[in-house]
């Protein structure tokens, strides 16, 4: 595998053990980023530390503090943080095992990929992730990474283990905190039935290759056309939702729909200003997958 694994150690089960490697799952790397420039030099600007009284200052100098109150602060060592060693620094336990519909899907987090690391390691591997495909359950364990302890999640995929962090307690807000605030409130039940006719007008298998970043797109297509020195024009700002009886709303809904929705084709981002052509963007968030029901 290419890239650098972000955490190597022991995966045990009781006292079974062997050395394994967790590499991200995800990328970024194609994501459109900026770099900051002067307007007049286009030379890169420079983020230097700056004392808000002395002014900039050297790295060598700047240390770690922990504000315990406004303006008051405990210092501490980078020697001091590696001090700080759990068990789980190098060995991924697993401590129990639980239904995945039994982990709420709010504590789901970021996907890796667990696999032996060397050969000497395949067989202990595979009898774990063999124990784990026949039980049916999603096993749990801690590692601490990027100087912190995760909670992970793990469950056979393939030949190998798909593994998940796990948000804590404290990170997970209280859904009641938000929904509270709705108001109770009696609808018809035959906009209703009509509602789910329309989702099952829209029903279709998951087609993640159907799901790109519309955003990321007009943005490589407007760096397109500047790279070129066409001038870029405005997309045509969106009409507000006018406020239309919401039974008439579902029923043409409804009645546009005998055909299944193909996903949208891809927004162009900007065209030359003497084509005439707009260019559309919205953003939408990517579908992970993140089973459960009810909070563990």
């Amino acid at each position: 595998m290419a890239t650098r694994p972000s955490w190597q150690g022991y995966l045990r089960l009781s006292l079974v053990s062997c050395p394994v490697a967790l590499y991200t799952a995800t990328s970024r790397s194609g994501e459109v980023h900026f770099n900051m420039l002067h307007k007049d030099t286009m030379n890169r600007i420079k983020m230097i530390p700056t004392d808000p009284e002395t002014g900039p200052v050297d790295r060598s100098d700047i240390v770690k503090g922990y504000e315990i109150e406004k303006g008051r602060y405990v210092v501490v060592t980078s020697e001091e943080i590696q001090n700080v060693r759990l068990e789980t620094t190098r060995t991924l336990d697993i401590e129990r095992f639980v239904g995945e519909d039994e982990i709420d899907r709010l504590y789901w987090n970021d996907p890796y990929f667990l696999v032996p690391d060397g050969d000497m390691a395949v067989e202990a591997f595979t009898v774990i992730r063999q124990a784990m495909e026949s039980s049916g359950k999603v096993a749990l364990g801690r590692l601490v990474m990027h100087q912190r302890e995760r909670l992970m999640a793990l469950e056979p995929r393939d030949k190998g283990i798909l593994a998940y962090t796990l948000r804590t307690n404290r990170e997970v807000k209280d859904a009641a905190e938000v929904f509270d605030r709705i108001p109770e409130v009696k609808v018809d039940k035959q906009m209703v039935d009509i509602a789910a006719r329309i989702i099952e007008q829209q029903e279709g298998p998951f087609d993640p290759s159907q799901f790109n970043d519309r955003y990321e797109d007009a943005l490589r297509a407007l760096i397109k056309e500047k790279e070129k020195g066409h001038t870029v024009k405005a997309p045509d700002q969106p009409k507000e939702a006018e406020v239309i009886d919401l039974m008439e709303a579902l029923k043409r809904s409804l009645g546009q729909g005998g055909e299944r929705r193909k996903a949208p084709p891809r927004a162009a981002a900007a065209t030359k200003k003497s084509s005439g052509k707009t260019a559309g963007s919205a953003k939408k968030p990517a579908a992970k997958k993140a089973p459960a029901k009810k909070r563990a």
